[in-house]
C-alpha cells in the first residue's frame, strides 16, 4: 500500500477536543480525573505524528482512543472524515482495520500460547479475512517486511529477544493492510542498541507502504528523528504543535523549552547546553485537582497574573521566528527571553 497523489495529504485521522475521564475512588463519591482534557490533533496520509511529553500526561490514553480501546467521554474522533465516537458496529469495524496499534511492551503484548504464525495471523482470523493458506501466506510476507523469516513460524514468543518480539508486533499490527499505525512508546521497552533497529524499520515501512504514524514517545531525540509533525502534551492537553523543525528550532512554550533542555545532543555546537537547562520546579499537579487558568503555571518562570484565571487556547505567536501553535498566554516572551 503506497500513498498515491490522489491520497496523499489527505487528512486520515482528526481528533477534536477529544476528553477523557476516569471516575477515582468510589463511583459515588470519586472525583474526575481528565487523563486526556480537549485534545485536537490532525494526522495526513503518509505522515508521522509525534506526541511527547512526561509519563502521565495521557499520551497512553489517547492512543487507546485513538485506535477505538477507550470510548472517549466527549469530543470527535474522525477517520476518513466519518465519525467513529458515536459507538455503532459499522463505525467500530471500519476503525479497527484501518487504525492499527503497535504497544509499548513486546513481552506482554503477544500470547505467550500462541505460534508466530496465530499472533500475526489473528487479525485476519479475527475478521475472516481470506482461507487458512492465503493468511499463512500473509503471514510468511508480513515476517520478511520487518526483517524476520518464514522458518520462525511455529516458534513461541519466548524464543525470540525482546527487539524480535516488537518485529512481530509490528508484522502484527500491518495484517489487514491499515493506513494509520499508532505506536505507543513502541522503543521503550527494549535495549538502547536495538531502540534504532525498530525506529528505521518504522521509518522504512512508513515510507515503502505511504502508512501514516502517530509516534508516542518521550524520548524528544527519536521523535526529532521519526517524525513530520509532533504534538507536546501536558496534564491531558496538547500546548504545542507544529513541524518538527519548527518546534525544536524555536520552541515557543515554556514547556517544550523545558523538556528540549533536558535532552542530551551530539551536536558539537550544543555543548554545555545541559548546564544551562531549565529545571522546573515542583511535580507536575494531580490531574484530579489541576491548577486554574493554565494548569502549566504552577511551574512556569514565566507566569502572569492572566495564567491563573484563563485557559490558553493554541495559537500562532505574533513573532516570525516560529510557525508552530502555542497553547501560551506569553509565547511571543518565551520564544525571546529577557537577558539574565
Amino acid at each position: 500500500m503506497t500513498a498515491s497523489p490522489e491520497t496523499s495529504g489527505r487528512t486520515v485521522l482528526r481528533a477534536e477536543g477529544l476528553v477523557k475521564e476516569f471516575r477515582a475512588g468510589s463511583r459515588a463519591g470519586g472525583r474526575k480525573v481528565h487523563a486526556v482534557a480537549g485534545v485536537d490533533l490532525e494526522l495526513r496520509a503518509g505522515e508521522v505524528l509525534g506526541v511527547v511529553g512526561e509519563s502521565g500526561c495521557g499520551k497512553s490514553t489517547l492512543a487507546r482512543m485513538l485506535v477505538g480501546l477507550e470510548q472517549p467521554t466527549g469530543g470527535r474522533l474522525s477517520y476518513h472524515g466519518r465519525d467513529v465516537t458515536r459507538g455503532r458496529r459499522s463505525d467500530r469495524q471500519a476503525l479497527r482495520k484501518g487504525v492499527q496499534m503497535i504497544f509499548q511492551d513486546p513481552y506482554t503484548s503477544l500470547d505467550p500460547r500462541m505460534t508466530v504464525l496465530q499472533i500475526v495471523g489473528e487479525p485476519m482470523a479475527a475478521t475472516r479475512t481470506g482461507t487458512f493458506d492465503r493468511r499463512r501466506d500473509r503471514v510468511v510476507e508480513l515476517l520478511e517486511m520487518v526483517g524476520l523469516s518464514a522458518d520462525m513460524l511455529d516458534r513461541y514468543p519466548h524464543q525470540f529477544s525482546g527487539g524480535q518480539r516488537q518485529r512481530l508486533g509490528v508484522a502484527r499490527a500491518l495484517a489487514l493492510d491499515p493506513d494509520v499505525l499508532v505506536c505507543d512508546e513502541p522503543v521503550s521497552a527494549l535495549d538502547v542498541s536495538v531502540q534504532a533497529q525498530v525506529v528505521n524499520l518504522l521509518r522504512d515501512l512508513q515510507a515503502r507502504l505511504g502508512v501514516a504514524l502517530v509516534f508516542i514517545a518521550h524520548d524528544l531525540a527519536v521523535v526529532q528523528h521519526i517524525a513530520d509533525q509532533v504534538a507536546v502534551m501536558y496534564l491531558g492537553r496538547v500546548v504545542e504543535t507544529g513541524r518538527t523543525e519548527d518546534v525544536y528550532r524555536a520552541p515557543a512554550h515554556p514547556y517544550t523549552q523545558a523538556l528540549l533542555s533536558a535532552s542530551p545532543t551530539t551536536d558539537r555546537g550544543n555543548r554545555g547546553v545541559l548546564g544551562r537547562r531549565r529545571i522546573l520546579a515542583g511535580e507536575p499537579p494531580s490531574p484530579i485537582d489541576p491548577p486554574s487558568g493554565c494548569t502549566f503555571r504552577t511551574r512556569c518562570w514565566l507566569a502572569h497574573d492572566r495564567c491563573a484565571t484563563e485557559v490558553p487556547l493554541l495559537r500562532p505567536p505574533d513573532d516570525p521566528a516560529t510557525q508552530a501553535l502555542a497553547a501560551c498566554h506569553v509565547a511571543e516572551e518565551a520564544l525571546h527571553p529577557a537577558p539574565a
